[in-house]
């Protein structure tokens, strides 16, 4: 019976460390291995040649550094570059590079769909079947950097398929590989991770990795926000904001950007925008507006371009930084909220359906 290779990919420093102090290896072969792996891109312990013989045979035996390659790549007219990525089940994920003139995104996907089931979004619509694991998120990277000009990637943003902060555990592994000096060594400020308003994990991140943070509002009133953000339901607008001042503080961020996609006739009034200055207004706060991108089977809308701008003026005129995203990626289906995938729904209940008590 052979036995099942751990993938040790998904492993940051200290992870690493436990593991080769178990098989009697001193602490510094981790950094050997992620040197290894990210400075010279090498995932064959046969190469590794600063590894004894024993030690390789040992790591090949029981181990290895497997991720994904993408079953399609797809290029945007605009430069914008996106992978799908096979999963088992037939499923599938999706990774995008954005590119621009001072910097490259790269959007990683943390959830095979998405269990926050906001209406306006296509991951939502898909459904939920699992989590990624540490070396599912981290090989998104690698792939991607094997494909690009390595200077070309300078940001990471966790705004691919899923809630990132609904897997908790392997999205921080993956922040620390992402941060560390011998991992990637990205900086902090350039790793963004985008939330629908998980609270209690909030807080929590601000303990652990002090990453750029963004908010998926989308809506200034709870009413409407519960429509929208389903979570909502379970942590409304005044507690997400709370737990928003609490991370700005405690990481010394300038500003916590606000994500607010324009939906025709639903949250793109004069009189939303004026709310959404009251609820920001003074406080550490950036409004990126998102044009909506429609998706097959979605009511939705998008806002007229001149509707955005007058939004946009009532937000900067109560001293808010307000930009509106240029969308890219739109003609391979690639834009904010159209990420899709294909995913085997494993979500008996919709977050709707399981927080309707809520609204009684």
């Amino acid at each position: 019976m052979t036995t099942k290779r751990q993938n040790i990919l998904g492993m940051p420093l200290e992870d690493l460390v436990s593991f080769f102090n178990e098989i009697d290896e001193k602490d510094y072969r981790a950094k050997q291995l992620m040197q290894w792996i990210y400075a010279k891109h090498i995932f064959n312990f046969d190469l590794m040649t600063n590894f004894n013989l024993e030690l390789r045979s040992h790591l090949n035996q029981n181990c290895s550094l497997d991720f994904d390659a993408a079953m399609q790549n797809e290029l945007s007219e605009d430069g914008t570059q996106k992978w799908l990525i096979g999963k088992k089940g037939n499923q599938i994920i999706e990774t995008v590079f954005i590119p621009e003139d001072k910097r490259g995104t790269l959007c990683i996907s943390s959830q095979v769909g998405c269990l926050i089931d906001c209406p306006f979004c296509a991951t939502g619509h898909q459904g939920f079947n699992r989590n990624l694991s540490s070396s599912e998120i981290i090989g998104q990277v690698l792939l991607a950097r094997g494909e690009l000009d390595e200077s070309r990637l300078t940001n990471i943003v966790f705004m691919g398929m899923g809630e990132p902060l609904a897997n908790y555990p392997e999205v921080i592994k993956a922040i620390k590989i992402l941060n560390d000096p011998h991992g990637f060594n990205i900086s902090r400020r350039r790793i963004t991770v985008s939330t629908s308003g998980l609270v209690p994990q909030l807080y929590k991140l601000s303990e652990e990795v002090g990453v750029s943070l963004a908010v998926s509002l989308h809506a200034a009133n709870d009413k409407l926000r519960d429509e929208l953000v389903p979570i909502n339901r379970k942590h409304p607008i005044s507690e997400l904001l709370d737990a928003c001042w609490h991370y700005a503080n405690l990481q010394n961020l300038r500003s916590v950007t606000f994500e607010y996609t324009m939906l025709k006739d639903v949250n793109d009034s004069l009189n939303d925008a004026k709310q959404l200055s009251k609820l920001l207004k003074g406080q550490p706060a950036k409004v990126n507006l998102i044009p909506f991108n429609p998706f097959p089977g979605v009511k939705f809308k998008p806002t007229d371009q001149n509707q955005i701008n007058d939004f946009r003026n009532i937000l900067l005129e109560s001293g808010i930084m307000t930009t509106t995203r240029k969308t890219r990626g739109d003609d391979i289906q690639a834009a904010c909220g159209q990420l899709s995938g294909q995913v085997m729904n494993l979500a008996k209940k919709t977050l709707r359906q399981k927080l309707k008590k809520t609204l009684h």
